[in-house]
């Protein structure tokens, strides 16, 4: 079942989504050469505390830290260690947020010093897909207009969508239903309807598509060790498109 949510329930939604914003313009401002994962986890759980609000990730399905940060080739879901950063590393931070009952989630990728010129213009289509895809996502739009339009820019620039991690809706729990893939044809799957509130979050590789867990049971990889690009929004269904509620403004 698809919740349909009131405005109160957006408007927590929203704080929430608030809270994982400052917390990612937070870790941007830390992210150098030298700096381990270790130390930016310990930087967002603290702030998220002193937000009094919870990590949404810690603890969930067992996942060991508060936030999933993914160097390089790393999808999704790396766990935060003592790895250093280097220059010329790109690094996604996925962050998520519980407070008085509703989660929000967000997802940056950021560049450590000087980075590649492809590389770069991997980490920008992977933004702006994220951007045309929240615009299909308004009410009388089917779900796979999304991920259709989603698919569609990003192979146009020569780059490759990841098929066995998708978006999903967000409220009371972190993951709710729907799913929402990054790829597909138009017009299929449920009718969009004002005030679902979704996670869109395309995650995007340099090369093939295929991907790998490692051993540690998390940490998704390309499987040709390509650098791979992760962006993500929590919005809420409008009539005029996906409204943002992870950007950091507490407007209505």
């Amino acid at each position: 079942m698809v919740n349909i949510r009131n405005k109160r329930e957006i408007d927590l939604i929203r704080e929430s989504s608030q809270i994982v914003y400052e917390t990612l313009t937070l870790l941007g401002e830390n992210i150098k050469p030298g700096v381990t994962g270790e130390e930016l986890n310990k930087i967002a759980e603290e702030y998220i505390h002193s937000r009094g609000a919870t990590p949404a990730f810690k603890g969930y399905m067992k996942y060991p830290k508060s936030i999933c940060i993914s160097i390089n080739e790393e999808v999704v879901h790396g766990i935060p260690n003592r790895r250093k950063l280097k220059e010329g590393d790109i690094v996604a931070i996925d962050c998520g947020v519980l407070k008085d009952g509703y989660f929000g989630d967000s997802a940056w990728t950021y560049t450590v010093g000087q980075i590649d010129a492809e590389v770069m213009k991997l980490m920008t289509i992977t933004e702006k897909a994220l951007y045309i895809g929240i615009e299909q996502a308004k009410s009388g739009n089917r779900l796979s207009d999304i991920g259709h339009v989603i698919q569609s820019y990003v192979e146009s620039h020569g780059f490759n969508v990841v098929r066995e991690l998708v978006g999903h809706g967000i409220g009371t729990e972190l993951h709710e239903d729907p799913q929402i893939p990054n790829y597909g044809d138009p017009g299929e799957g449920i009718l969009l309807k004002s005030g679902m509130c979704l996670a869109i979050e395309p995650m995007v590789n340099l090369g093939g598509k295929e991907v790998y867990t490692r051993s540690d049971g998390w940490t998704v990889c390309t499987r040709d060790g390509k650098p791979s690009a992760h962006f993500e929004h929590t919005i809420v269904v409008s009539d005029n498109g996906g409204k943002i509620l992870s950007d950091g403004t507490l407007g209505k």
